[in-house]
């Protein structure tokens, strides 16, 4: 399948970034993972080729290792025709309060991080003239609230990055620039987390939705869930008096 698209899977050792890279390969794409823990990544790319026949290729990155990261997209075997960002980490918001470093890891792995490698690429897709960047954001960057608001203030750093970097690429030329933003998924992650049955969606489904918004019918910002939409949208609107009563 020399002819096949690719994609590069950033994040691929977690289990939204395992189904998103099952997706593409299950549609005839040629992939790729890249992660920190590449034992992981290399379990989910064997899953991968016995369910699909398809080679998966792992790349190492530590995505906190900023100087390293020029180094990563430039020294790429060929540049991606589509790149999906699944960093992410909940941490715990009680240690974050506590610990500067907690803080700081959340802060960096969900917003500085990200952002930094996606201009990377989104400078090599401009250079090209082509190419889809997915941001996966969350619904808890939409506004702050005491149960999570490190990891919300991240995710709504990263999703105005995205924002502005999609303005900036529709400007320039044909880059694209997806941001998904996840309520409520059942993955290892929040395993430990009781979550509302309703509200809460499979990694694959998750991965359904990026491929539509990023390849089918393309879209700018998706809610995954769509009642997900209309929660935050409501939590929005609640005038502030009342809301930093409320406990969330």
């Amino acid at each position: 399948m020399t002819n096949a698209k690719s994609v590069l899977v950033i994040g691929g050792s977690s289990d939204i970034g395992h189904a998103t890279a099952l997706r593409y390969a299950e549609r005839g794409w040629q992939v790729a993972l890249a992660a920190r823990d590449t034992s992981t990544a290399q379990r989910n790319a064997d899953d991968i080729k016995a369910r699909t026949g398809n080679d998966v290729v792992v790349h190492a990155l530590d995505v906190l290792d900023s100087a390293r990261l020029t180094g990563f997209v430039d020294d790429l075997p060929a540049l991606p025709d589509t790149v999906v960002s699944m960093i992410g980490e909940l941490g715990d918001q009680a240690r974050a309060e506590r610990e500067i470093e907690h803080a700081a890891m959340i802060m960096r792995t969900n917003f500085e991080a990200p952002a930094l490698l996606l201009g990377l690429f989104a400078n090599a897709f401009a250079a090209r003239g082509s190419g889809t960047i997915v941001g996966v954001s969350s619904v808890a960057g939409d506004r702050g609230r005491g149960s999570n608001y490190v990891y919300g203030a991240a995710k709504a750093g990263f999703s105005q990055f995205l924002s502005g970097l999609r303005n900036r690429m529709a400007l320039a030329g044909k880059v694209r620039v997806v941001t998904v933003k996840p309520g409520f998924v059942r993955t290892r992650m929040t395993a430990h987390l009781k979550l509302p049955a309703p509200l809460t969606v499979t990694a694959a489904r998750v991965a359904a939705d990026i491929y539509a918004a990023a390849e089918e019918s393309p879209r700018d910002v998706i809610y995954v869930g769509r009642r997900f939409w209309l929660v935050m949208t409501i939590i929005k609107l609640i005038p502030e008096a009342v809301f930093k009563r409320l406990k969330l």
